[in-house]
């Protein structure tokens, strides 16, 4: 699939047609304000994301990526459509029933700016505790256990453990942020811009953490970003969201070679590293035009 003005992101896994995904979102709509102010920021989305896969999520800033992540939580409520996640409607729970699901863990998010996500005053190990603490399943060397074992498996050593977010670099507060949601075990990850504040070696270093990640553990991820140089290494497909609507989606490698839409052109015009050649001057112009005379 890989048209842009069917709004979908849809596509089985090609080794089980067949196969429920992990996630799924049907019609989905938000609106901010109210009354004459109401404007709509999202449209229709239909959005699948099958277990194990890695979804890349680019859009300029305004398109409405965050506000797409923060629906599927809970945290910004739809005014349309449904999102169910595992075969259960969680866009229907409310009060204990979507505590309950909440403390289960299986669906995590990870913040665009690790360092204000991370409490001041709590330590890495706290922090990286803090929902297994919330679950109340385990006893204390089963936590300590399960926070060692998180930090390892984000590349840290044990020693930074009792540290405090000031104290490390961004690199490593990424981590942190990233081990804080894989210590609960969960089977999707929604990464909100995770590279964006890092430099280029650490940005490096954290895309092929992400990528080993899903491929050893199976984890799924929806990774947000405005910049498709950073998921066109990690994603098996990619959506590209422009005004609120999914614009055009497909295998990551089809929509980098054969983008459709002007939206997506003018991204990989624009990231000449990405392609064998880059779009002219005069041709992102051209571009911009046209998604000027759209909008």
């Amino acid at each position: 699939m890989n048209g842009f003005s069917n709004g979908n992101l849809k596509m089985p896994d090609e080794h089980n047609p067949q196969a429920n995904p992990l996630l799924r979102l049907r019609g989905i709509e938000v609106s901010y304000g109210f009354g004459a102010r109401k404007k709509r920021v999202l449209h229709s989305i239909d959005f699948d994301v099958f277990a194990g896969e890695t979804i890349g999520l680019i859009g300029e800033t305004g398109s409405g990526k965050t506000t797409l992540v923060r629906s599927i939580l809970g945290a910004v409520p739809v005014s349309a459509g449904s999102i169910d996640f595992a075969q259960v409607q969680i866009s229907a729970l409310k009060g204990r029933a979507l505590r309950d699901f909440r403390r289960t863990g299986r669906l995590q998010y990870v913040f665009q700016d690790p360092l204000q996500s991370l409490d001041p005053d709590l330590s890495v190990s706290d922090s990286v505790a803090e929902g297994l603490h919330i679950q109340g399943k385990l006893n204390h060397g089963q936590i300590n256990e399960r926070v060692a074992a998180a930090l390892h498996s984000v590349g840290l050593d044990a020693a930074i453990a009792q540290r405090n977010p000031r104290a490390l670099s961004g690199g490593q507060r990424q981590r942190v942020v990233i081990a804080r949601a894989l210590v609960l075990e969960p089977a999707l990850l929604l990464l909100d811009e995770p590279v964006s504040a890092l430099d280029s070696a650490s940005r490096v270093q954290m895309l092929r953490l992400l990528k080993t990640l899903g491929r050893e553990r199976g984890i799924a991820q929806v990774f947000v970003s405005h910049d498709l140089g950073s998921v066109a290494g990690i994603a098996d497909r990619i959506a590209v969201l422009y005004q609120g609507r999914i614009v055009e989606s497909g295998p990551t490698m089809q929509v980098l070679r054969h983008p459709q839409h002007p939206y997506t052109q003018l991204l990989v015009g624009s990231a000449p590293t990405l392609t064998s050649g880059a779009a002219d001057r005069a041709r992102r112009h051209e571009l911009r035009e046209a998604l000027a005379n759209n909008a």
